[in-house]
């Protein structure tokens, strides 16, 4: 007797198929929205441990030397080469000892390739899309690696050398060590004030060099005041915030002209460009006043995550009223209004 053959199972039809791939596909498209918003909420809680850090090392800081680091030491009526940043000052405290020993504080702070190209997991969000070292345009120049957290120097003036006095924020240039700020500077509590804030890696930046006097006040906090400030014809460039280590505001710290996240236009070449603005560069002129408009900014969806001096973290949207956040930026101004 022959074997019985065994019964073939019919195919998929083509139709079948079809149909089966169409259903995997919107399933995927239901679950990728669902996969996104979870990998920006773990992304999110990353970003304000890494603030809380910082916190926690400032405070660590002030306990052992009574002051908080100023974000740089400049001197007065004189010029300097960059100083150090108030980042590079707290590294003990964020278990980066062995690369603080490399340090030389006698030296200008973009002058040591080895420390200025080390990459600190700490100061960066993981959204931020420019983790990489900038490299060096000559033979004997520098490799920085970029940051993500700018320090409150201020809200609009944030270095006048005439007589060295630094911003208002919490963060202030001086001329020594020991005049960074205390617990007791803080009269608008150090609740209410802004610590650290986000910022972008490689913002583009217009550098003014224009002198304004002592009392000039803010523009007005909308992008069109601040952009009438800047000279036609200059070339931005992705300088900013690309060097942890130099305690100028561009590449460390941020100030209050404009909200978080507004868009500052600047046309170039017939290019638009969004950037931030500087008057004057702390350290190059024994006379001109920095004056800088720099911006927080983030990749998280309309907010920048915001370190405040008690060591609490806020997540600070871009609608904020920018009067809130200007007051939020001053130690001692006796505003009364809250980061909402």
């Amino acid at each position: 007797m022959f074997a019985s053959s065994p019964r073939r199972r019919p195919a998929f039809t083509l139709i079948e198929l079809l149909v089966v791939i169409a259903i995997i596909a919107i399933l995927i498209g239901l679950l990728l929205p669902a996969v996104q918003k979870v990998r920006e909420a773990a992304s999110r809680m990353k970003c304000s441990n890494n603030l809380k850090q910082i916190g926690l090392a400032l405070h660590n800081y002030q306990t052992t030397n009574e002051r908080f680091p100023p974000n740089g030491l400049y001197p007065a009526n004189g010029t300097q080469d960059d100083s150090w940043s108030a980042l590079a000052r707290i590294l003990p405290y964020l278990e980066q000892g062995n690369l603080f020993l490399q340090v030389d504080f006698n030296a200008p702070g973009n002058s040591q390739d080895a420390v200025t190209r080390q990459r600190i997991p700490i100061f960066l969000c993981p959204s931020e899309v420019n983790d990489k070292l900038r490299a060096a345009t000559s033979p004997t120049g520098i490799n920085r690696y970029p940051l993500s957290y700018g320090a409150n120097v201020g809200g609009w003036m944030v270095w006048n050398p005439a007589g060295g006095q630094g911003g208002d924020g919490a963060m202030p240039y001086s001329t020594k060590l020991s005049g960074g700020t205390g617990p007791a500077d803080f009269t608008d509590g150090m609740s209410n004030t802004l610590g650290y804030a986000e910022v972008k890696a490689y913002t583009r930046l217009v550098v003014a060099n224009i002198s304004l006097p002592a009392n000039t006040p803010p523009p007005a906090p909308n992008p069109t005041a601040v952009s009438a400030l800047a000279p036609a014809g200059l070339t931005p460039s992705l300088r900013g915030h690309t060097g942890w280590t130099e305690a100028q505001t561009f590449h460390t710290g941020f100030t209050t002209v404009l909200p978080p996240n507004t868009i500052l236009n600047y046309i170039s070449g017939g290019t638009t460009y969004d950037i931030d603005l500087v008057m004057g560069q702390e350290g190059e002129s024994a006379t001109r006043i920095s004056f800088d408009s720099v911006t927080a900014r983030s990749y998280h969806t309309n907010l920048v995550n915001a370190l405040l001096m008690d060591g609490s973290v806020r997540s600070v949207p871009s609608s904020i009223n920018p009067a809130a956040w200007r007051a939020a930026s001053s130690r001692n101004g006796g505003e009364t209004l809250g980061l909402d």
